[in-house]
């Protein structure tokens, strides 16, 4: 390649054969590539250059400052694959792959990355500074390469805020992070040493735990920066939960990101121990207790945007089969929405929720499976209810944010303190609206049932899929069909659905019959417009970024009474209630894909007809 580059040059008069010959020296005696050698001694440019192999070899050549790459891209071809063969991924194209190389005609590069990827490999040419320009920008800024020794993978962390994370007992070394320390590098997870290859047989029963060792390892400073990054990282993603996940070769850590997990990165196997501990001992649980599941709290400061914010995280392990899985919910009240008109609520829905809240006494049910905001609706209810004339009263398991004017109980059941003691010894405290953060078992529905028809108003939740099937719920606990009709106000169960990526968002072309199989009218599927997100940076290619609530609000009138208490099913609960004009929960989704405000697909998720 290089004699023809530089007999091509002189052939055009680009440069002397004088010129030439300083070239290929210096080339000799520095490495790389002839055309590199040209341009540093100033002979040519590097446009020449990339025009001359370009009309040489058939190959466009572009301009690598002018093209965003995305990351999807960038993970198909590891750091070091990149920096060995000089090339950097531009984009793809189905099944092919757009490659910036310097040298074209290097088929080692080409072969080894088709194999690695399993797609076609277009070749474009760029010069070979433009390429390290571009490595350093993508893979290195951007922390996503691949290191080598620890096999991580997908290592996205670009965390710039501090973080103060306080000591949590047991002697922590490090109980802070600068910005400069939040920098991932190599150094983040160096440990030194191998294992030594032997055989030796092991009892996992008789398992002796170290725990000296243990919380040495998760006081080594890397492991304390792994701790602090995952949560820096998390907050920034805008993610609900983190997992740590072990299993028999493999760590993997996901992300749960409006309601749906993403997998971030894998660790060294070598790393679980020392980072479950250093979390336990920040969630101060027992580092030597492995065998079975603890609960705890970690509570931080970060500082963001010149502004300080506490954030709370809900602290799980769980025992595996591989080692302890670590699931940590981050509870930032920032983002507590405690407007009830911006949950998502129909017009309608919410006037008929806040007309039976306003209520002295009754019961107010929200139903829904985890995760579907259900803590959210009740909170935005008693902040509306929370005036000086008011005595509301909370219990919780766990309490999830502090409301200022309201007393909240933290259930522990292992001392006893459950939700019926607790209801029991809150109707001794004059209450004028009590939450029960859950209703499990007979008892305590029973207490809260009482409680409503006493002159108490009474909010809890249950784990039931839609409205009307709340009945049949409290009937099989063992609750008179009676007490039901006569004590429930009104039941709204609701599920969450991700909303789609103003940054983003286009029309979506669906077939009319398409509209039509999910509940839309035949007159309204033909008209309609449908709309979902392409996926950009700002929504990190998923194409969605926040969530709405679906709402369906069943309010309990004479005609659903007598129902109940002649111990109707929950479909002819449902069938009475919708002719009562109920929104069920497929036609608020459906009214949010109206709106343009979530897709088919989310809703077909979440709901049935």
């Amino acid at each position: 390649m290089s004699l023809k580059l530089g007999e091509i040059l002189v052939r055009e008069k680009l440069i002397t054969p004088q010129q030439l010959q300083e070239a290929i020296e210096h080339q000799r005696k520095n490495g790389g590539r002839l055309g590199t050698s040209l341009v540093r001694l100033g002979f040519v440019s590097e446009e020449v250059i990339a025009d001359v192999l370009s009309r040489q070899y058939g190959v466009q050549t572009i301009n690598l400052d002018l093209y965003e790459i995305e990351e999807d891209v960038l993970r198909l071809v590891p750091y070091e694959v990149a920096k060995k063969f000089m090339v950097i991924p531009v984009s793809r194209k189905g099944a092919t792959l757009v490659l910036a190389m310097a040298d074209p005609t290097n088929v080692f590069a080409l072969d080894d990355i088709k194999f690695m990827t399993g797609l076609n490999i277009e070749p474009v040419i760029a010069m070979e500074a433009s390429i390290n320009k571009a490595i350093e920008r993508y893979y290195v800024s951007k922390e996503i390469q691949r290191i080598e020794e620890f096999e991580l993978e997908k290592f996205d962390f670009k965390p710039t805020e501090a973080l103060d994370v306080s000591p949590r007992g047991n002697g922590a070394k490090e109980s802070g992070i600068s910005e400069e320390e939040l920098g991932v590098s190599v150094d983040i997870l160096r440990f030194e040493g191998q294992e030594k290859e032997s055989l030796e047989f092991v009892s996992d029963e008789n398992e002796e735990i170290d725990v000296t060792k243990l919380m040495e390892e998760s006081e080594d400073s890397s492991i304390v920066k792994l701790a602090n990054v995952l949560i820096v990282d998390a907050v920034r993603r805008g993610a609900s939960d983190i997992h740590i996940e072990p299993y028999e070769k493999d760590l993997r850590i996901r992300f749960r990101i409006d309601g749906v997990l993403h997998d971030i990165m894998h660790p060294p196997l070598k790393v679980r121990d020392a980072l479950v501990s250093r979390l336990k001992i920040m969630a101060k649980l027992d580092i030597s207790e492995k065998r079975l599941p603890q609960d705890g709290r970690i509570k931080i400061r970060m500082k963001i945007d010149n502004r300080s914010r506490e954030l709370d995280l809900r602290v799980s392990t769980l025992p595996t089969l591989f080692g302890e899985k670590v699931v940590m919910r981050l509870l930032d009240k920032s983002k507590l929405m405690l407007d009830m008109t911006k949950l998502g609520f129909e017009p309608q829905s919410l006037e008929i929720f806040k007309r039976n809240i306003q209520k002295p006494y009754g019961m107010v049910l929200v139903t829904g499976p985890t995760g579907s905001g259900k803590t959210n609706t009740l909170y935005s209810a008693l902040q509306a209810l929370n005036t000086p004339e008011t005595n509301i009263m909370t219990a919780e398991d766990p309490v999830e944010f502090n409301l200022p004017g309201i007393n909240q109980v933290q259930i522990k059941e292992q001392i006893g303190l459950t939700f019926a003691s607790a209801l029991r010894a809150f109707l001794r405290q004059d209450p004028n609206i009590i939450l029960v953060g859950e209703i499990r078992d007979f008892e305590t529905a029973e207490i809260a049932i009482k409680a409503a028809l006493t002159g108490h108003l009474v909010l809890s939740t249950l784990h039931t899929n839609d409205a009307p099937s709340t009945i049949s719920r409290l009937v099989n606990m063992g609750i008179e069909p009676y007490l039901v009709a006569t004590s429930i106000n009104v039941i709204q169960a609701q599920r969450l659905v991700r909303r789609i990526c103003t940054n983003c968002k286009e029309e979506a072309k669906v077939t009319p019959e398409v509209l039509m199989s999910i509940g839309f009218s035949e007159e309204e599927a033909h008209t309609i417009k449908v709309y979902h997100g392409v996926g950009c940076k700002v929504c990190n290619g998923t194409g969605y970024k926040g969530r709405i609530g679906l709402y369906e609000v069943m309010e309990m009138n004479d005609e659903l009474r007598e129902l109940v208490v002649i111990g109707a099913t929950a479909m002819e609960l449902k069938r009475k209630a919708i002719e009562n004009g109920m929104i069920t929960l497929r036609e608020s989704g459906l009214y949010k894909i109206r709106e343009g405000i979530t897709t088919i697909e989310e809703v077909v998720r979440e709901t049935v007809l």
